[in-house]
């Protein structure tokens, strides 16, 4: 399909969350839109042929449902290891399949590997989110101003209030209003979020009974509802309306990562979907962005040149050229980092990059991992993979020496750090040769009595945290892969500790037997005051085009247009200046309204 003949108002490269949300809110306002998509066609069978793949895959991984696409690729958990140190030098990229395959999509520079992955299809990482739909706390937009470390934000919580109800309504957020007024979140007047919230699971209960007379850091751990982009009973609107996306109601098939076998789960798809349908939009599938052209006189943009192909494993197909008058890049935030660094050759910093801050400030919510077995039993392995949480540890005056946490509570039991169930029946039938009535009681005994913890922890920005083009390896297409290189320093490691000895605290208010065993892991081992940590990666990826308030710090401005080129947005989890502790992508989509609304008033 090509489209390059056709006058558009907005190209944007990428169709996942911002995207599609960009195209949503551009195609209505009756500007005409091209979309470049690396990945495969959006289609009426997707979701089952992914179910499939799901269900014969060996390891439940969130990667899982999605075959490996060679000329649009991704990393997967699988492939990330621990990197040796010092690390190991470059694969053989000779044989491009081979390599990804061995070795993955990330050329892991280290000292420790980044753990996290996303998606390049339509729709993007939402194939694999989980749903949690959390807002970022008022001080989490001011973490310089309130506790002297990292950087503010150039907006505050209020300039994006408004966006997040539009946000909520846009996914269809279940959540309770009163729950959520945590470290000062508010509300527009008489707000209500389309959806009730998710019914606790079993073990949500018990631990709302068990710790709600535990402190930690003068703030009691109160269980609330987490808002989840998943559906639950409608609400009433403020215009008395009764909402209603079409949706089914969740049924509880625990594996919302990777997948909602039902699409009860928000997907980006749906938002894609719309607009196309206003008639203004228009995508190109299976084809990569692969160079930004700059005028060198008005440093505008004046074209993106792009690959296609037919085939995952094929060779090219075709190149050209794509024009408008404005582009926004909605690539994911290595994917559109690397696709900076990597255009106009005869700059060598790349595109929008006079400060020297593309790709820099890569960050993540590192994870650390908690679990055990309660002395009753709570029933795991039902309901939506999380449904409550504890936010009261987001914020505090510890915050200006180390890092706040977010208390995730999961419904899998030890599914996420020791691969259960499928790892302890194959021990239980293989090393312990339990069959028939032995082995039932067994699971029975065991698997009723799990459970875990997740505690988020922020990562605050560091330019020695950066992706750029590898210069050794590429793609099927030749484009370079990722270059990463990554750390956890000292105030993301002294959250760890922190966390470490509210594990302790929490175990011991409910009666808990912890697990001390290794977890299986993405390999991020790091000492810290002599005692052992395991980081997970929680898929959270932030930084390499932060927005700003000055050119000479940052990629962007407020509304996410690049200051070095006029023309040119850049949307995304890589606009975040700092992390926080909330889960991003209702922030990034409430960002992308917000710059289409500036993209918009640009065009008027």
């Amino acid at each position: 399909m090509s489209n390059t003949a056709k006058q558009y108002d907005v190209i944007i490269v990428g169709g996942g969350w911002a995207g599609s949300a960009m195209a949503y809110r551009l195609g209505e306002a009756g500007k005409k839109v091209l979309i470049l998509e690396g990945g495969i066609p959006l289609q009426s069978n997707n979701r089952e042929d992914f179910m499939e793949t799901f269900f014969l895959a060996m390891a439940k991984t969130p990667e899982a449902p999605y075959v490996q696409n060679y000329n649009s690729p991704r990393p997967s958990v699988l492939d990330i290891k621990q990197i040796t140190h010092p690390p190991a030098p470059s694969v053989d990229c000779a044989h491009v399949a081979e390599s990804i395959d061995t070795d993955g999509y990330f050329i892991q520079k280290g000292p420790m590997p980044f753990g996290s992955t996303y998606e390049r299809l339509a729709g993007g990482t939402s194939w694999h989110w989980l749903g949690t739909c959390l807002r970022l706390v008022p001080n989490d937009f001011k973490m310089y101003t309130e506790y002297g470390v990292g950087v503010d934000w150039p907006i505050t919580y209020d300039d994006l209030s408004d966006y997040y109800d539009q946000a909520e309504l846009e996914i269809g957020v279940s959540a309770d209003v009163e729950e959520q007024t945590v470290h000062g979140i508010t509300f527009s007047e008489d707000y209500v979020y389309p959806m009730k919230r998710i019914p606790p699971s079993v073990l949500d209960q018990i631990l709302t009974t068990e710790l709600k007379d535990v402190v930690i850091d003068g703030n009691v751990l109160t269980v609330t509802g987490t808002p989840a982009g998943r559906n639950g009973e409608s609400n009433i609107m403020k215009d008395g309306t009764i909402y209603n996306n079409g949706r089914r109601l969740c049924q509880g098939n625990t594996n919302c990562t990777p997948i909602c076998p039902i699409q009860a789960k928000y997907d980006a798809t749906i938002t894609l979907s719309k607009a196309l349908e206003t008639g203004n939009v228009d995508i190109m599938y299976q084809t990569v962005a692969s160079n930004i052209q700059i005028d060198a006189t008005t440093k505008e943009v004046t074209g993106i040149d792009y690959i296609q192909y037919e085939t995952r494993t094929g060779p090219a197909t075709g190149k050209g050229t794509v024009t408008g008058t404005k582009y926004v890049i909605a690539a994911h935030a290595i994917e559109a980092a690397k696709l900076l660094l990597m255009s106009n050759k005869q700059i060598s910093t790349g595109i929008a990059n006079s400060s020297g801050q593309v790709g820099k400030n890569l960050m993540d919510h590192p994870v650390k991992l908690s679990w055990g077995s309660m002395p009753k039993p709570v029933y795991p392995f039902r309901g939506p993979l999380s449904t409550s949480g504890i936010e009261t540890t987001r914020d505090g005056s510890f915050r200006s020496e180390r890092a706040a946490y977010r208390i995730e509570i999961g419904n899998e039991g030890w599914n996420w750090p020791t691969g259960a169930p499928y790892t302890q029946v194959q021990n239980y039938v293989g090393k312990m040769g339990l069959m028939g009535t032995a082995l039932r009681q067994q699971i029975i005994t065991d698997f009723t009595k799990q459970f875990r913890l997740g505690f988020l922890v922020e990562q605050m920005p560091s330019e020695e945290n950066y992706i750029i083009p590898s210069p050794t390896c590429s793609d099927n297409l030749g484009l370079p892969r990722p270059e990463i290189h990554y750390n956890l320093d000292e105030y993301t490691r002294a959250g760890f500790k922190a966390a470490a000895e509210a594990t302790g605290i929490i175990f011991e208010a409910l009666d808990a037997t912890e697990d001390n065993s290794t977890p299986l892991g993405t390999g991020g081992f790091f000492q810290y005051d002599g005692e052992n940590y395991y980081s997970e990666g929680a898929g959270h990826v932030m930084g390499t085009h932060r927005m700003g308030n000055d050119p000479a710090t940052s990629v962007t401005d407020a509304d996410l247009k690049c200051w070095d080129h006029d023309n040119l947005y850049l949307v995304g989890c890589g606009s975040f200046p700092t992390t926080a502790t909330a889960n991003p992508t209702l922030t990034m989509m409430a960002l992308a309204f917000k710059s289409a609304d500036a993209l918009l008033k640009s065009l008027a």
